[in-house]
């Protein structure tokens, strides 16, 4: 069967975002994904930060190996994540999601909330749910949506539509590739890491033009003001996301010590390569660290703006100052929260292919706290209404 998501053709420019013409349609017999953690702003205010993370792209690594790794489009979005898939795996996506939902309750102690929605549905809505492919290296992109049918799904979602229930107790997903060795990413100075989120009012051209002018703010710094640095970041041992990778594969593996102690192995090994550069059969240490940097969505598009950039401290309160003007003329809405460090948690399906992705966000609250902020200001100004 033809994969209609790979004949979407791809672009390099992240401005194209805001181009309409880059997205195309889904059709009606496609289903949306969606997910988010129930309390995530309580764990993450717990320290939580790495679990919530881990999470939020488990959805994404179960509903991969669910398809056989065939590309389809998903994006993360810290605390959950969001997809679309064709129907013809439908049954096996479902299951894998329920799965995850399970295995966060009973290993993590964290309330994930999965959901399914036809396209049918949100179309009938007056939404649509349109796709575009931003290429952030030769062999891998990232889905960018539009026609906020996105956004209509997971708020149904949340408030109680379209919701799958966990599966039996003791179910587990399919995590393999899912990790998260890398230090976490420290903004050197007084530099800051700073998580922003940006939505749309009624007027879709003021918002553009909002957005534009936050790009040439974030652009005109080192690599388009990605945290993630030049060389790629640092292999962190014993790797920070060790027990959580663990609990990950642990069903697989024959419990959670083998599954720990296959975990630190690989680890290990990968730290001596890292650090001599010297490449094991097909696995070149350089170049790996090297697509850590080009495959890491640090920048990305879901019926809104979702950022995690690098920037001086006058930069971040350019930014906050820009974004509040244009909130109080009614362009737009938006949430930024400010910190120190940037995390990032990986789905590798294998160490010798190009093709590996990396989520990141803010280190001390990121997508989940930007986001509280945006929520806030939302609810006052209803109640307000």
């Amino acid at each position: 069967m033809t994969n209609l998501y790979l004949d979407i053709p791809v672009f390099d420019d992240f401005a194209k975002v805001l181009d309409a013409s880059i997205y195309h349609e889904l059709p009606d017999d496609w289903w949306v994904g969606t997910s988010d953690i129930v309390g995530s702003t309580k764990a993450v205010a717990a320290g939580r930060f790495k679990d919530v993370n881990m999470v939020g792209a488990s959805v994404i690594c179960a509903v991969s190996n669910a398809l056989g790794h065939s590309d389809y489009p998903f994006m993360f979005g810290g605390d959950g994540a969001s997809f679309a898939c064709p129907p013809d795996h439908i049954d096996a996506v479902r299951d894998a999601m329920a799965a995850t939902a399970i295995w966060a309750t009973e290993t993590l102690q964290l309330d994930l909330r999965v959901g399914l929605t036809q396209i049918s549905e949100i179309r009938a809505s007056g939404r649509s749910v349109r796709v575009a492919r931003y290429a952030v290296s030769h062999p891998v992109s990232y889905a960018m949506f539009n026609g906020r049918g996105m956004r209509w799904a997971e708020d149904q979602m949340r408030a109680g539509h379209n919701v799958i229930p966990p599966a039996a107790p003791g179910t587990r997903p399919d995590l393999t590739g899912l990790s998260c060795r890398w230090s976490p990413i420290k903004a050197e100075g007084t530099d800051q890491i700073l998580s922003i989120i940006v939505q749309p009012d009624d007027d879709r051209d003021k918002f553009n033009a909002v957005v534009s002018g936050l790009f040439e703010i974030l652009d005109d710094s080192p690599r388009k003001s990605s945290p993630v640095p030049e060389d790629g970041p640092d292999f962190a041992f014993p790797p920070p996301g060790l027990k959580l990778e663990a609990r990950a594969t642990q069903h697989k593996e024959g419990g959670y010590v083998k599954a720990w102690f296959k975990a630190f192995y690989i680890a290990f090994i990968a730290l001596i390569l890292m650090k001599t550069g010297w490449k094991l059969g097909e696995f070149d240490p350089k170049r790996y660290r090297d697509y850590t940097g080009y495959n890491t969505d640090f920048r990305k598009f879901g019926d809104g703006l979702w950022m995690t950039v690098n920037c001086t401290a006058a930069r971040g309160a350019k930014i906050d100052e820009y974004l509040k003007a244009a909130e109080e003329r009614g362009d737009i809405h938006f949430g930024t929260h400010h910190q120190r460090t940037a995390i990032m948690t990986c789905i590798v399906p294998s160490i010798t292919n190009d093709a590996h992705f990396h989520f990141l966000d803010g280190g001390e609250g990121g997508y989940t706290a930007a986001s509280s902020v945006y929520k806030a200001k939302m609810a006052r100004t209803q109640a307000a209404s």
